[in-house]
């Protein structure tokens, strides 16, 4: 072998797979030479969310709205971002539907970017490290969320970590609301309900009558888009609170992990699954997400799942 082809293969194993360019309002991430979503953290919007989030093979599995505008998809809930992170409730003040042209009368907050601690590229994976405040419509700092974001090269899948913090700057109380809490909206060819998809989770329940309200590890939502078979899987970790998580998964395409909703989740009004935090304490939420081909059986989402909580054990 020549000396200079040999000095570029040694090279080539280093070269970083996962890769960030960082500008003041958001993240562009490319995984293995192809983009794979933008993480935004400015910019109009009241909270910081991943879009479009893309399968290995580069085909946009969120729905566009409202970031864009595409001829024939969906305009409802314009507070479906992507993927996003935030609650209906803390303290009576709305951080889910909190949209600057939300029509309804309720009061909102804003969750801000505080600092970008982070952006690390990497061979085989790349980590982002972020701080952000959740503030009232007062403008006054509730909590602090500290975010890790870690995204993996891989031929077949597109997974990200997400490890989330959240800290009390005063007291506040996460309401018992279906609203929330970690969540993805589909693409319309992806939807139960006039799509192609079917959700299944971690007990063998299917669609959204017995997936919906139900507490389990994991729920994977697959069904066929531009003639693949595609899923999005999401893991709730043993660390997270209230782990195993309630699921706001809906046939329209909402998925969406809620440690919260029970009394919405079990039709039962004498439930309350509100949770206060002192000032100064924290509680945890760490997820998984894996966009796979094939569906729940073909992916084996269970092995997926007990791999890596068992990577995660301490």
């Amino acid at each position: 072998m020549k000396p200079a082809i040999f000095a570029i293969l040694a090279v080539l194993p280093l070269c970083a797979q996962v890769k960030f360019n960082k500008s003041p309002e958001q993240i562009d991430i490319q995984i293995d030479g192809k983009p794979f979503s933008t993480f935004y953290i400015g910019g109009e919007a009241p909270k910081p969310f991943l879009a479009p989030l893309r399968s290995a093979d580069g085909v946009v599995v969120t729905r566009r709205f409202p970031m864009e505008k595409v001829e024939g998809e969906t305009r409802d809930h314009p507070h479906h971002r992507g993927m996003w992170f935030t609650h209906g409730d803390v303290n009576k003040i709305d951080y889910w539907m909190n949209e600057l042209n939300a029509k309804d009368k309720g009061i909102h907050g804003l969750v801000k970017l505080e600092k970008v601690q982070q952006a690390k590229d990497g061979r085989k994976s790349g980590t982002i490290k972020a701080s952000f405040i959740w503030e009232t419509d007062k403008k006054a700092p509730l909590l602090r969320e500290t975010r890790t974001m870690t995204f993996y090269s891989d031929p077949k899948l597109r997974i990200i970590d997400f490890d989330s913090t959240l800290t009390a700057l005063e007291k506040a109380t996460f309401g018992d609301t279906k609203e929330g809490f970690f969540a993805i909206r589909l693409r319309d060819e992806m939807r139960e309900a006039k799509g192609t998809g079917k959700m299944t989770n971690a007990e063998g329940k299917t669609t959204m009558k017995q997936v919906w309200g139900s507490a389990s590890p994991w729920v994977d939502y697959s069904g066929t888009l531009e003639g693949k078979k595609i899923g999005v899987a999401i893991f709730d970790n043993p660390l997270s609170f209230r782990h195993p998580t309630y699921w706001h998964a809906r046939d329209y395409g909402l998925f969406a992990a809620n440690a919260f909703g029970l009394h919405d989740f079990l039709r039962d009004k004498t439930k309350d699954g509100s949770y206060t935090l002192e000032k100064g304490k924290s509680i945890r939420f760490f997820y998984r997400v894996v966009i796979h081909p094939g569906d729940t059986m073909e992916a084996d989402i269970a092995k997926l799942y007990d791999a890596w909580v068992k990577s995660t054990k301490k």
